[in-house]
């Protein structure tokens, strides 16, 4: 009908036009990320300590921070072109799609992509992705609220005329029917983009996380302030050093700056929603990662979710016959009747599964029904009308009415005797405790002057039954099973009648502890004896896309937090009031993927499941990172402040110590906790209570246990050393290397609470071995090659001596593993032990 453009010629007017955006320059969001960066505190810090040392005359001390200010720009740009390029291949996948013709065959690309010349097709709930004229219109309905305000939706004709009503908009709504236009404006150009608005925008909600990590950072930062005055004030008064008091206060700056909270949450955020595009599942709203892991119950679709969405034909029932037997001979003139009559019901080039399987089976036969007639009108389906209606001209003033949809809801429209209708039903109910999709097929003939506007009032004759299989994705029983182990309520929504909604939950492996909730039941409840009686049913049946909300509402009020899939115009509101909205991908209008938190890439529920298990794996990644930053800055807080009391004990980090430290903890908290395997009861244990702070009192005691412990442990090494009549800077270099020792063995204890040590050093964590490899290779440098040496401020060290830090690092480990045993094997209830 229509071939529209070729890729060729769309590929030369995308360089001609672009795409349909308007691109931030690069050069702009390089200057922008690099401010970003020099206004950092951290920069600002490091800045101040070089201009000091070389001030001071000693110029490598000074080089060296600089260099490590430049290192921190790069670092703080990488970070963010890393999260950057991140989102915003989230936001490409996320924005509305179009399906487009292009070399005669329909695809659909990302709204961004359509160029002027593009042929686009239009279906009920797509967003229009640029301006246009309607070269094809069947009910067209457009909603242009976003543009001028009025809320009635517009109806738009196919003309020759230039007309308002034969033009669409960038960024109004289909709200029913379907059309095709074809494209004339894109980008700034469209109506929408001459007004400053932008559709790819998102705002993002900020989490409970969020708001704990910045509270905690302004306490933090506010104690860091404090201390490091006192600490320069003490340091003063007990030694007498003005330049020495202003740079160990520094130090005690950057030891309690806690720049790595943000940019832990932001990498482990932008990555965590990268890693679960890998498993098909788009996030569309960050703060939807948090809540993956305290989502109590999953309420899901049936078809193309549960079901693999590839229907087979598998029973015709023609006329009032009783045999519902699923031996079909296609050429049968009978069966021909009912397949050909749904064949003319549906669309020419349909994406639904029943209505391709039709088509599949029509081309079994041999018989046509009416070859010649034209499609004059189509009442299109909706909630409260489950049919497809196609009226065909033939003549003058004969219409011929094709029907199918709801059995049920086709029986009504036709003149059949009651006791006619009990028997249909009857085999329905049949086919549907076979498991099988079931629809009626009904036909008329009419006068011009009779055909009615509203589909309900039509007179049907009825032609048959047809029965659709669709068969159980063979991965969804496993699913449900870790559902069930993770404390995960499994619900099973389906317009299907109850028989077969049953059968296919049993198939799945849901538990049915009563027979399926209908949507009819629903409506003759209150709100408060509905919300009793739901407590125990997994599966719902007969129900309407609006009915979606008040169960979503009614669970909600039972405490739970509710995970729910939709992919229509009429699912948006249960979309937006889930606390988790799933949007399917494949099947989804544009409607429902921006009403959703997620979006099913490949509409399958194990896809679900297995974004719960990354949802629980990154927040118990997150909250190891900001343990182990917490524990980290214990000793190094305390080893700046013992010095600034106790002149008899030598300065032991220096600002360009706690430099080298950061080159350690920024890259393994941002990078190497993210990449960390999961638990090993991550899935069987009960969902995260919500309302239980993110990083509480528990996580807190036990941080500061850690890291006093591998504080304490570095105090005696000193004064072991100390007592030996070691030198300051032989004191110092030893100081220092127990504390990276003692660092590393932290982050193993703090990798991981139930997969014991040697299994989490022997397993592939690339990242954190490099980064681990890496840091002792520089200590190793620094102590051996005396010019590093010498900047330091370390003396050299024999084999004794550095037998000395090594041990004090493993009593560390030691005791920690110790403590972590004791607590799993009795079941203390210790605060800041407890697993």
């Amino acid at each position: 009908m229509y071939s529209g453009l070729s890729q060729e010629e769309a590929r030369q007017r995308i360089l001609e036009f672009g795409y349909n955006e308007i691109p931030n320059p690069k050069s702009r969001k390089l200057f922008n990320l690099i401010a970003e960066a020099v206004k950092e505190p951290i920069f600002l810090l490091l800045l101040g300590c070089a201009t000091i040392y070389i001030l001071i005359g000693e110029t490598a001390e000074g080089l060296v921070l600089l260099f490590w200010v430049l290192f921190t720009v790069v670092l703080t740009f990488y970070q963010h072109r890393k999260t950057e390029r991140a989102l915003e291949s989230l936001r490409n996948l996320s924005a509305p799609r179009a399906m487009v013709i292009r070399d005669g065959k329909s695809n659909r690309i990302p709204g961004g992509e359509v160029v002027p010349g593009d042929i686009i097709q239009l279906n009920s709930g797509d967003r229009i992705p640029a301006d246009g004229k309607v070269l094809e219109s069947l009910n067209l309905m457009v909603d242009e609220a976003i543009l001028t305000g009025e809320s009635i939706a517009v109806h738009k004709a196919q003309s020759h005329s230039e007309e308002t009503e034969n033009k669409v908009y960038s960024g109004t709504l289909v709200v029913s029917g379907r059309g095709v236009y074809k494209v004339t404006q894109t980008g700034g150009q469209t109506a929408f983009g001459k007004i400053g608005k932008s559709l790819g925008d998102i705002t993002e909600v900020k989490s409970q996380i969020h708001k704990e990590i910045k509270i905690l950072t302004r306490n933090l930062l506010i104690a860091g302030i404090s201390l490091s005055l006192l600490v320069c004030l003490a340091f003063l008064v007990t030694r007498g050093n003005f330049i020495q008091a202003i740079l160990n206060g520094l130090a005690t700056a950057m030891a309690m700056l806690p720049e790595e909270f943000p940019v832990v949450l932001t990498v482990f955020l932008a990555l965590g929603a990268w890693r679960l595009t890998k498993i098909n599942v788009l996030v569309r709203r960050p703060a939807a990662i948090e809540t993956l892991g305290t989502a109590t119950v999953l309420c899901s679709d049936k078809t193309g979710t549960i079901t693999s969405n590839s229907m087979a034909l598998v029973t015709v029932v023609p006329g009032l016959q009783t045999d519902t037997h699923k031996t079909i001979h296609f050429k049968e003139d009978k069966i021909q009747e009912v397949v050909q009559t749904a064949l003319r019901a549906s669309q020419e080039q349909p994406t639904d599964p029943m209505e391709r399987a039709i088509i599949k089976s029509s081309e079994l036969g041999t018989n046509d029904v009416d070859p010649t007639g034209s499609l004059f009108k189509e009442y299109p389906l909706t909630s409260e009308s489950p049919m497809l209606i196609r009226v065909y001209e033939y003549g003058l003033d004969q219409y011929t009415i094709y029907c199918k949809g709801a059995p049920e809801r086709v029986l009504q429209q036709c003149n059949l005797d009651v006791e006619v209708k009990e028997l249909i039903l009857n085999q329905i109910r049949q086919l549907a405790q076979m498991g099988q999709r079931v629809l009626g097929v009904a036909h008329a003939k009419i006068k011009r002057e009779n055909l009615p506007e509203s589909a309900s009032n039509l007179k049907l004759n009825w032609v048959g039954l047809l029965g659709f299989e669709d068969p159980i994705r063979p991965e969804v029983p496993e699913a449900i099973q870790h559902c069930n182990k993770a404390g995960i309520r499994v619900i099973l929504i389906t317009g299907d009648y109850p028989e077969t909604a049953q059968s296919i939950a049993k198939q799945a492996g849901l538990t049915l502890t009563q027979a399926a909730f209908t949507g009819d039941l629903m409506d003759q409840l209150n709100p408060e004896d509905f919300t009793r009686t739901i407590v125990s049913s997994n599966v719902f049946a007969r129900i309407r896309p609006e009915q979606k909300l008040r169960l979503v509402e009614a669970l909600q009020k039972q405490g739970a937090v509710v995970a729910m899939t939709g992919d229509g115009v009429n699912d948006a509101p249960a979309l937006k009031q889930a606390d988790i909205g799933i949007a399917m991908g494949e099947k989804g209008t544009d409607v429902a993927r921006e009403s959703a938190d997620l979006v099913l890439l490949d509409d399958n529920f194990k896809s679900i499941v297995a974004a719960i298990r990354m949802g629980r794996k990154i927040f118990d990644n997150l909250q190891k990172a900001l343990s182990y930053i917490t524990a980290i800055h214990i000793p190094i807080i305390g080893l700046t402040l013992v010095p600034a009391f106790f002149s008899e004990i030598p300065v032991l980090l220096l600002p360009l110590h706690i430099v080298f430290l950061e080159l350690i903890i920024d890259p393994v908290c941002a990078l190497a906790f993210e990449s960390e395997q999961e638990e090993l009861d991550l899935m069987q244990r009960p969902p995260r209570n919500p309302s239980v702070s993110f990083f509480g009192l528990n996580n807190f005691l036990q941080s500061v246990w850690s890291g006093a412990l591998l504080w304490s442990m570095v105090l005696v090494v000193v004064l072991i050393t100390m007592k030996q009549g070691y030198s300051e800077g032989q004191i110092r270099a030893l100081g220092f290397t127990t504390l990276i020792l003692g660092n590393v063995f932290l982050i193993f204890t703090t990798l991981t609470k139930t997969r014991g040590l040697w299994r989490t050093i022997t397993e592939k964590n690339k990242v954190l071995w490099a980064i681990l490899t890496t840091a002792v290779a520089l200590l190793t440098a620094i102590l051996f090659i005396p010019y590093l040496r010498d900047i330091f401020g370390f003396e050299m060290l024999d084999f004794w001596s550095f037998l000395i830090s090594l041990s004090g690092a493993l009593g560390v480990l030691l005791i920690l593993e110790v403590t972590r045993r004791l607590v799993k094997q009795f079941g203390l209830k210790i605060s800041g032990f407890t697993q």
